[in-house]
């Protein structure tokens, strides 16, 4: 009774990121498209092949992607938004790409479609568009002709699709009236399409990933499901129906009863579900277990694992499934790469390739049928547990001891907004419509080089901090011809904005190639939070006061908020995540104090990731907003009135949590609002948000460079919603990732729109 081993997805980046680099080289027309097909053919055929040889039954395929897996699933049933143009045959590469970013080598450039994040990750999916005339159909072979490559490789292969009720739940109607539901029979019939086509192609078996089904459903959608599966029941393939980042809750009577030939339930979020799940099991229906976290870096307790699936091993038989919990998209690839990680931190951790081991190790254990290899690697699991437990490097007395002497007070400022932004305003003699951007500008092959001689000790750190104070003074230059009127350092001594203040924070680690997609061709290197969190000393400081030396305007200082520090950290699983955030915002706390005793007089702390933390259960809101809002508190609430702090959220949805954003009591929170054409703004507008607002109109995640008439006409909509008095000029995030040539057209457009609003509201 061998239990069967699998994965649901596998990272597509590449253990040293060959997919980016072949991705932005197409981009650039540095590579031909043939050329990039064959760069993505030799990664799956790798990946593959290190699933078998970790011991998997079959191989997953349809978790590659140029771009994004929702993406490829619109292209796949031919939901191409019409400014792309109509597409009678095949959706080709570049509609795709143009659909993500705008422009792609062919093709007339047009709007992207929006990005937002995949449930509560980082990773960033394209919002399906749905228009009225909605028609849906086969309109790409990629998937067909990636079982065939499979298959041609002799790997039993199993499919993976974003199920059909999940793809639409996750899209966005753009035509009024119009409802998603209305179109789930003519969208379930095209999946019945493309089923019969994967089942002629010899396949046995299909996953569904349905993550919609651990949230909160209307019981309209749960309907749905019942009659969408039905509809596909007749399908030439079993169908695995894959919920994960939670537990099925109210949805665990739905799921059971689908007519599907197995599920899959993450344990490593909801271990509590495997009872009842196992109880109501029908006999006739595959369990698959995801009993090897997909989303962190830990290294698994296998001996407790396998006592924990004996249960389901004993009653299920064939019939139990062991994979991860999830994909392994959101860890990096291969831990093997890290050659100067500390080794005792090091045998801490599993990344993909090692969860592949975890996995098959842990169902020979279930099975009792461990080999020699296995118990080795169990006793390896064992000890380096032991020692991380033991580890003295972990606990910091005086973080707790800071902790436990805080009071209510240290979460608020000194005065209500409305006496504030009076004194901020006197402060800091602003006009009507500033214009800001979001701090960083671009990152240049040139400042990347200086960076990496530096670390490989090739340049000395007098040379390099020369060499970017010269960057620094450039930017400032810039931002002063283009007449910006609160300019930003650049942050051209950051790599990302989460590992350069992990690097400076005790309790945090890094890798040299632990890279995780985060959207496309953008991948990061998240640090990993394995101890009490501490900063040793000043980390911004001497940047910004060198910035606002070279300026008389005020220089906006530049921290990233301890809400995202922590969810985009691969954080330690052996204390509540509220207790490392508020160790990271005392730490922060700090840095704003010294801040403000620069000189610095607007401090913004990013706090992109704040929705992104929200729970999938609507009942565990509270308790997240609760510490979440008070870790940003505690970080900002030590200045002055006369000290403005700022804030930036982007791709989030803000409606069911305008309340919790209104309580961080920032002075100024910027926003993604560019794709959306300002919809975003409803939600301040419904509220009464009393706050100063910076509505993004420069779509920084597209090469396409935005007119004065273009942003013009997106403030006007937002002074309709938000008093002009209260409105920021801005663009939606970041300029790290965008070029010269793009950024000062942009910026000037910017600037000259902001100058004719004033004209018009003066």
């Amino acid at each position: 009774m061998t239990t069967l081993v699998h994965t649901l997805g596998y990272p597509r980046i590449g253990a040293h990121r060959e997919l980016k680099k072949a991705v932005e080289a197409y981009w650039q027309g540095e590579l031909d498209r043939d050329a990039l097909e064959q760069a993505g053919k030799r990664l799956r055929l790798t990946h593959w092949q290190e699933q078998r040889d970790a011991g998997l039954d079959v191989v997953t395929v349809g978790d590659f992607s140029f771009y994004d897996q929702v993406l490829d699933v619109s292209v796949l049933v031919g939901a191409v938004p019409p400014r792309f143009g109509q597409v009678a045959g095949d959706v080709d590469l570049d509609t795709g790409f143009r659909m993500a970013r705008g422009r792609a080598p062919s093709g007339e450039p047009a709007a992207a479609c929006e990005m937002t994040k995949y449930f509560d990750t980082n990773y960033h999916y394209l919002v399906p568009e749905l228009h009225t005339g909605q028609r849906f159909r086969i309109a790409s072979q990629r998937l067909f002709d990636e079982v065939q490559e499979a298959h041609d490789a002799g790997h039993p292969v199993k499919v993976v699709l974003t199920g059909p009720l999940t793809w639409l739940w996750l899209a966005k109607v753009k035509s009024e009236g119009l409802e998603r539901l209305a179109l789930l029979d003519a969208l379930v019939a095209t999946y019945g399409e493309i089923l019969a086509r994967l089942g002629a192609l010899g396949v046995a078996w299909v996953q569904l990933d349905e993550p919609a089904l651990v949230q909160d459903l209307p019981s309209a959608w749960q309907r749905a499901f019942q009659a969408a599966y039905r509809q596909l029941q007749s399908a030439p393939v079993k169908l695995l129906v894959a919920t994960y980042f939670g537990a099925l809750g109210d949805n665990l009577e739905l799921a059971l009863a689908l007519p599907v030939a197995g599920l899959h339930i993450d344990l490593a979020r909801a271990p509590q579900q495997l009872d009842p799940v196992l109880e109501r099991l029908p006999q006739d229906k595959v369990l698959s277990l995801g009993a090897i976290d997909g989303r962190n870096v830990w290294r698994a307790d296998l001996r407790a694992l396998a006592a924990a699936l004996a249960p389901a091993k004993a009653r299920l038989g064939e019939r139990l499934w062991i994979a991860p919990s999830c994909s392994l998209l959101h860890v990096p690839v291969d831990l093997a790469h890290e050659t100067r990680l500390d080794p005792a931190l090091k045998r801490w951790l599993a990344f993909a390739r090692q969860k592949l081991d975890e996995v098959a190790t842990l169902a020979r254990v279930v099975d009792g049928s461990e080999g020699a290899a296995d118990r080795q690697r169990l006793e390896e699991a064992d000890s380096a547990l032991a020692a991380r437990r033991a580890s003295r490097r972990i606990h910091n007395p005086r973080v707790g001891e800071r902790l436990a002497r805080l009071e209510a007070a240290d979460t608020r400022r000194d005065s209500a907004y409305a006496v504030r932004a009076v004194a901020q305003r006197r402060h800091l003699q602003l006009p009507l419509f500033p214009t800001t951007t979001i701090g960083s500008f671009p990152q240049t092959q040139a400042i990347r080089q200086t960076r990496r001689e530096f670390k490989q000790g090739s340049l000395s750190r007098e040379a390099y901090e020369a060499r970017m104070r010269e960057e620094i003074a450039q930017v400032v230059a810039r931002q002063a011809a283009l007449g910006l009127d609160v300019p930003v350092h650049g942050e051209a001594e950051r790599n990302d904005m989460v590992e350069y203040f992990g690097e400076q924070l005790d309790g945090f680690a890094f890798t040299q190639n632990g890279w995780v997609q985060s959207y496309g061709s953008r991948c990061v290197k998240p640090p990993v939070i394995f101890g009490d969190v501490e900063r040793p000393q000043a980390m911004t400081v001497r940047w910004s006061e060198y910035a606002q030396s070279l300026t008389d305007k005020p220089m906006k200082g530049m921290l990233t908020g301890p809400v995202t520090i922590l969810q985009w950290s691969f954080v330690r699983d052996d204390q509540p995540r509220e207790v490392s955030c508020r160790q990271i915002a005392l730490a922060l706390r700090d840095e704003v104090a010294d801040l403000e005793r620069a000189g610095i007089s607007i401090i913004q702390i990013d706090e992109p990731a704040f929705r992104e933390g929200l729970p999938l259960r609507q009942a565990e809101w509270q308790h997240y907003l609760d510490w979440a809002v008070a870790c940003f508190q505690l970080s900002a609430a030590v200045v002055r009135d006369e000290t403005q702090i700022h804030t930036h959220m982007c791709y989030s949805e803000f409606n069911d949590i305008i309340g919790a954003i209104a309580a961080m009591d920032a002075d100024v929170i910027t926003i993604e609002t560019s794709r959306s054409d300002m919809e975003l703004l409803d939600a301040f507008h419904d509220f009464d948000y009393p706050n100063e607002i910076g509505p993004g109109v420069y779509d920084i995640h597209s090469p396409n460079i935005p007119t004065v008439t273009w942003m013009v006409d997106l403030m006007d909509k937002a002074a309709e919603k938000i008093p002009a008095e209260r409105l920021w000029v801005n663009p939606d995030c970041g300029l790290k990732t965008r070029g010269w040539a793009e950024v000062e057209p942009a910026l000037a457009n910017l600037v000259e729109a902001a100058r004719l609003l004033r004209q018009r509201f003066a």
